[in-house]
């Protein structure tokens, strides 16, 4: 019998599994800003003490918002965790982080625990923005509903097991890893009916794949002229994470676009509300002018009902 892994690191949730997630980030360099640059290390505080460890990875989508996997969420109270962008070495502060509280997090509806039922993809949202350091981007989002055909070569980042009963390591990792098409990936030798249409798998060559400490991180795909998250690390085979014909298991985000849009916030809705207040803060300072120069006016007293009346109709 062959049981789905979560690939957080949670030691409750499995025991230790391998990666051959191998070649290290050169300072974080990648193929395009916009991949590297918008990954995450999720952590949690798992004692309300302040110290906070790694658990899954993460994608900026914009500047308040992180994409990750619905099972990396171990608690709801959102002041147990923190988001830290800019990134590279785990153990060893670099100058380019930025460590991010969050504020919210929204659960996709229809997850429920599952692995194989799908819908495994939250957001958090961050307490401050993510600053532009030169060392963070935003990642591009797939079109709604793209898939990506067999063979197509993406790439798996993150801060996953390297070695059997290992730990974690301290550079961020990076590896090609090529997709495997739904028709192939839900065959019965591969991942069968818990393969869905909203997953993407990718790997099961018995040579790269992701492990504990990968989940909710990144798929990264060069499609349609630029580097695009399609998916989030979900699930992997139990045992030995790189399995022949056991793909890592991604949610595939294309799937979720609608999703996403409604618990973000659109950007015209900022400018909305600051056209709003604009507009509002200087109406009550025109009234307030009105009344200043109301009191100073010394014309005659018709002259000043008049002026008090027009002040009465703005101002009520």
């Amino acid at each position: 019998v062959l049981y789905l892994l979560c690939l957080t690191i949670v030691t409750a949730c499995f025991t230790l599994k391998p990666n051959l997630l191998i070649e290290e980030y050169a300072c974080l360099q990648f193929t395009d800003v916009g991949s590297a640059f918008s990954q995450v290390s999720l952590q949690f505080d798992s004692y309300s003490d302040g110290l906070f460890y790694h658990i899954c990875g993460g994608t900026i989508i914009d500047s308040f918002h992180i994409l990750t996997a619905a099972h990396c969420i171990l608690s709801m109270d959102a002041h147990l965790y923190r988001a830290v962008v800019g990134e590279h070495n785990l153990y060893e502060y670099d100058g380019s982080e930025e460590f991010l509280p969050v504020e919210r997090i929204v659960v996709h509806p229809g997850w429920n625990g599952d692995l194989a039922k799908g819908n495994d993809i939250a957001i958090l949202r961050l307490a401050s923005p993510v600053y532009d350091n030169g060392y963070v981007a935003i990642a591009n989002l797939p079109y709604p509903d793209q898939t990506l055909p067999h063979g197509f070569t993406c790439y798996i980042t993150g801060w996953g097991l390297m070695d059997f009963g290992g730990s974690i390591p301290a550079i961020l990792q990076e590896s090609p890893i090529n997709v495997v098409e739904h028709s192939v990936c839900s065959q019965p030798e591969w991942w069968g009916s818990i393969a869905l249409k909203t997953m993407v798998c990718a790997g099961g060559d018995g040579i790269i794949s992701g492990c504990q400490g990968d989940s909710g991180g990144p798929l990264n795909c060069f499609t349609d002229g630029a580097w695009r998250v399609h998916g989030v690390v979900s699930y992997g085979p139990s045992g030995r994470c790189n399995q022949v014909k056991k793909p890592t298991v991604f949610t595939r985000v294309s799937s979720f676009q609608d999703w996403m849009y409604s618990v973000r916030p659109s950007p015209l809705s900022h400018v909305s509300k600051t056209v709003t207040t604009f507009l509002l803060l200087s109406f009550l300072l025109f009234c307030l002018l009105g009344y200043f120069r109301l009191i100073a006016d010394s014309i005659s007293p018709l002259h000043s009902q008049i002026k008090l009346k027009c002040f009465q109709i703005c101002c009520v």
